[in-house]
């Protein structure tokens, strides 16, 4: 049953012209491929998936970001872009129902980081207190850059930092993966030939071994995850395996992600916990500070503002700023949104295109308003 159109679709359309962003409507069936490699396996596990006569797969759109972002790139349109949409998406929903309304920003091309950041979370409270008038509003507010900058001072390989930025944003993932760098597993099933050829990081003999065992079994090497990736995967989690974080380091890493406070009061705990922990975070501190004087130079109420060290969202593309707005007493999030510096270069844009946004649930605050 295809749900009803917003009653405050009028109302958000309104605001987003007055912010300058341009409607956009983008097709209802979109390429599946962009969302399944950067959205995020929280999204990957709700996509309806299809595909076209010719084998090409396909699936409903789950989301706007990578859609719109799709769109810009094919027009070629210049930049700084603003676009605003209002329509349907489309997921496995886990409060019932398959099919809601979104509406939100994307803001494209904008250098000045710090004031697109506070512009996005300003226009999302702004598009909230206008349909919710009268009602309290808090936002949290985490930095994927900061947590990312923290992991490379603690001195962590690559592979661990891949991993736990993969995680943030996901309380479980990252959980399990703070458990597992404390104390990883030195177990391996494989048996030998294969289990020497990881050992030895020998990538090629492992993945001919790969070949010849899914060869014996029938297995196309086509079908699904090459040998070679297979082999890849296999080293890097031995690699993983490998690391041991000293016991000062693993323990300045818990206490960055303690950090939970009012905006207002962030710069100043994250550099006694550099200087604690005696860690460099240069640019990322510095591009922090410069958020948090944008935000309140945007007249939002800093004092409902807070900063969560391990606040993340389930999302893959995020790179920087990410953030949540909901209503006092309210356990889920009216908006959400954070910037994906990469996400278009990834799509496909010839040069880098900084972006940040944020999207609004809409059948929550028409259920908020109805009960209220």
């Amino acid at each position: 049953m295809t749900p009803r159109y917003p009653v405050i679709a009028a109302d958000v359309i309104k605001l987003f012209a007055a912010r300058g962003a341009d409607q956009v409507d983008v097709p209802v069936l979109q390429p599946a491929d962009p969302f399944l490699d950067m959205a995020g396996e929280d999204l990957r596990r709700r996509i309806f998936l299809t595909e076209s006569e010719t084998g090409e797969a396909l699936c409903l759109r789950p989301e706007f970001t990578i859609p719109v972002c799709l769109d810009h790139i094919a027009s070629q349109s210049g930049t700084p872009r603003r676009y605003s949409y209002l329509g349907e998406v489309f997921r496995q929903h886990r409060e019932g129902g398959n099919e809601f309304f979104q509406a939100g920003i994307e803001d494209l091309g904008d250098t000045n980081i710090a004031l697109a950041d506070a512009r996005s979370v300003a226009d999302a409270h702004a598009l909230l207190s206008l349909c919710l008038p009268a009602t309290e509003l808090t936002v949290t507010l985490g930095d994927q850059t900061i947590f990312e900058a923290v992991l490379a001072a603690l001195g962590l390989p690559r592979g661990w930092r891949m991993r736990l930025a993969r995680a943030f944003g996901s309380a479980p993932m990252l959980e399990a993966a703070l458990a597992d760098l404390s104390n990883p597993s030195r177990n391996s099933s494989l048996e030998e030939p294969a289990a020497s050829l990881l050992m030895a990081g020998d990538t090629e003999a492992l993945a001919a071994h790969i070949a010849e065992g899914m060869e014996a079994t029938g297995l196309s090497p086509s079908a699904g995850r090459t040998p070679a990736d297979i082999a890849r995967r296999l080293v890097e989690k031995a690699e993983l395996r490998s690391v041991r974080l000293s016991s000062e380091a693993f323990a300045a890493l818990k206490t960055f992600l303690d950090i939970d406070v009012p905006l207002t009061d962030a710069p100043r705990a994250l550099q006694a916990f550099a200087a604690d922990a005696k860690l460099s975070l240069g640019a990322a501190l510095a591009s922090f500070a410069a958020r948090v004087e944008a935000i309140a130079a945007n007249g939002l109420p800093v004092d409902a503002i807070r900063y969560d060290a391990a606040f993340g969202r389930p999302l893959d593309y995020y790179t920087g700023l990410v953030f949540e707005i909901s209503a006092v007493g309210l356990d889920r999030p009216l908006a959400g949104g954070g910037r994906y510096d990469r996400l278009l270069t990834l799509l496909g844009a010839k040069k880098t295109i900084p972006g940040v946004g944020f999207s609004v649930w809409i059948d929550r605050i028409e259920a908020l308003r109805e009960a209220r």
